[in-house]
């Protein structure tokens, strides 16, 4: 059974930082392109950040210069490093994998970001 397992999300001030993490089980992470999507109330999910299985990364224009995503393939785990938060950046953070048959979700994460 595959598990995406998201962790770290929280309420933070704006200016300040956030590290998600996602954990994946039951499934060869290497193959798999990873990716972090968000979703805020009333909006469509959209992507954040992605890493493909050669660690070439790419951003949202939101996310640009802000957030970094990585990949460890020896712990089956992909993180997003998040600096100089803002409000809109509130949402349920998803962890994504994606091959070019299968794609599997994480339950999310709430990140809050408010004074």
């Amino acid at each position: 059974q595959v598990q995406l397992v998201e962790s770290g999300g929280g309420l933070v001030q704006p200016g300040g930082s956030l590290r998600l993490s996602c954990a994946a089980s039951g499934l060869i992470f290497s193959p798999y392109a990873m990716g972090w999507y968000r979703q805020a109330p009333g909006k469509q999910r959209e992507l954040v950040a992605s890493a493909t299985t050669s660690g070439r990364t790419n951003y949202a224009d939101s996310a640009k210069g802000r957030f970094t995503i990585s990949r460890d393939n020896a712990k089956n785990t992909v993180y997003l490093q998040m600096n100089s938060l803002k409000p809109e950046d509130t949402a349920v953070y998803y962890c994504n994998a994606n091959s070019l048959t299968l794609t599997y979700w994480g339950q999310g994460t709430q990140v809050t970001v408010s004074s």
